[in-house]
């Protein structure tokens, strides 16, 4: 990023210093594609990852010269620039509901799919609150067998877990620079040679191979390509340290009585934690943590300085008392074995402070 920003060039323009910016951008494009197993002339480049869900989110758009899709399939578990919708109307775009577990009702799908006219179905790898993963390989072969799309977003998997678009079957991928290490403010979409009818999001120039107009951000892709390229050359040695500290965490957290931890049956990503104790309120926990030097998020989503049950774990049949109170812990590459045993013992004072208020409270079952 630092040699980007010496740059002065356009990445269009074609004297010298335009050519090297163009070739930062290039060689960024080949390693994010690499790192998807895709091909660099599919991939777009974005402002993030809720651009990239608007770009895909296009009425019209075919899968190998089949029907154009007219409607719009989102998991009720999806991120807000998903249930969105994107460029589809409203009256356009239905909900897939999740099991308990938070993972797509694939029976649920068969039966949605099935109607017509075809559709475009968007589903999250791996959910950004829970971590629970999603079977996007058996999605696709749903969806592709009715004459759908399979858009998939990848923001919290990738760099995470193996994610390769021709072995899942996607045929559209929204990934994100900065959870993987890189730059905020960058993102890409991806596609297979199968796709067409894209309209661009941004009209003007041709940049991004005509789907997204404006000078590109030179100094945030090559960021985004570095970041894709360290993301994935260690991926399975990150992902099993991380995995193993996740563990440790968990363990210490469930000394807690009543404390639930969610989705912990079913597949998650190595790094995320999501747990809840009824009676405890999410930013309660979220500011307590912060006091003592750590910084967690809370699963419910802020409006207006209200905060609301999580969506997530509402469309999962979570009670009230879970629903408000989910809680967050996001390991990274440089988290270590001190800064979960440093976690634990903020969350032993915090909790015992707060359960002390709280001691009559039950434990909410689904």
């Amino acid at each position: 990023m630092a040699a980007a920003w010496d740059l002065s060039g356009n990445p269009s323009s074609v004297h010298a210093e335009g050519r090297a910016s163009r070739k930062m951008v290039e060689d960024a494009r080949v390693a994010v594609a690499a790192a998807l197993g895709a091909d660099a002339r599919h991939v777009i480049f974005t402002s993030g990852a809720t651009e990239a869900n608007s770009l895909a989110l296009t009425p019209r758009l075919q899968r190998n010269s089949g029907l154009p899709v007219n409607r719009l399939i989102v998991a009720t578990i999806e991120h807000a620039s998903v249930l969105a919708g994107g460029r589809f109307r409203r009256d356009a775009i239905e909900t897939l509901d999740v099991t308990k577990s938070g993972v797509a009702d694939l029976d649920r799908l068969r039966d949605m799919v099935a109607a017509s006219p075809p559709a475009l179905v968007s589903v999250m790898s791996a959910n950004n609150e829970t971590g629970a993963l999603q079977p996007v390989t058996e999605i696709a072969d749903i969806v592709h067998r009715a004459g759908g799309l399979l858009h998939v977003d990848a923001v919290q998997s990738f760099g995470k877990t193996s994610f390769d678009i021709k072995e899942v079957q996607a045929d559209l991928i929204s990934v994100s620079a900065h959870k993987i290490g890189g730059p905020k403010g960058t993102g890409a979409l991806v596609l297979t040679g199968a796709v067409s009818g894209l309209e661009a999001s941004i009209r003007g120039g041709g940049q991004e191979l005509g789907r997204r107009a404006g000078t590109e951000n030179v100094p945030g892709i090559a960021g985004f390509g570095a970041a894709a390229k360290a993301a994935t050359t260690s991926l399975d040695d990150a992902r099993n340290r991380m995995e193993n500290l996740r563990i440790r965490l968990e363990t210490g957290l469930r000394q807690t009585p009543g404390l639930f931890v969610f989705c912990e049956n079913v597949p998650r990503l190595p790094n995320t934690t999501l747990f809840a104790v009824p009676g405890m309120k999410a930013e309660t926990v979220v500011i307590g943590f912060d006091l003592e030097g750590i910084a967690v998020s809370s699963g419910s989503a802020c409006s207006s300085g209200k905060v609301q049950p999580s969506h997530v774990l509402q469309a999962m049949g979570a009670g009230p008392g879970l629903a408000k109170g989910g809680v967050r812990l996001s390991l990274g590459c440089s988290t270590t074995e001190a800064d979960i045993d440093r976690c634990l013992e903020a969350w032993r004072k915090l909790a015992s402070a707060l359960l002390k208020e709280n001691d009559e409270t039950q434990l909410e079952r689904f």
